[in-house]
């Protein structure tokens, strides 16, 4: 419950906020959210299988952000910052889908 009003309370500020991101950092916000979504949807299957650890999902959250945004950094780096950030788009979208699927067959048992 308590998550549930946290988010609503970081949608709401953000609405009404409305934070500006520094250009330096906006290649690496989109692939810190698509790292941030990966671990929320992987923890959410480690709660339905029912091996779910507050600190392995705090610490995954931010070691897959981190790690994320450093291979972008990495990318720009070495002139290769697209491709880079692609591969990891990818990466992560897989393990996405990978997860939703486990998430669907524990909820619909199929």
């Amino acid at each position: 419950m308590i998550a549930l009003i946290g988010l609503a309370v970081g949608i709401g500020l953000g609405i009404v906020v409305q934070p500006d991101v520094p250009a330096v950092l906006q290649p690496y916000l989109p692939i810190a959210v698509v790292a941030a979504l990966d671990t929320l949807a992987g923890g959410l299957r480690a709660s339905l299988d029912g091996a779910f650890d507050a600190h392995v999902f705090i610490t995954s959250f931010l070691f897959n952000v981190l790690i994320a945004a450093f291979l972008v950094f990495l990318g720009d780096q070495l002139g290769v910052g697209a491709q880079l950030s692609t591969a990891v788009i990818v990466v992560l979208g897989i393990r996405i889908f990978s997860n939703a699927a486990a998430i669907r067959r524990l909820l619909f048992r199929s």
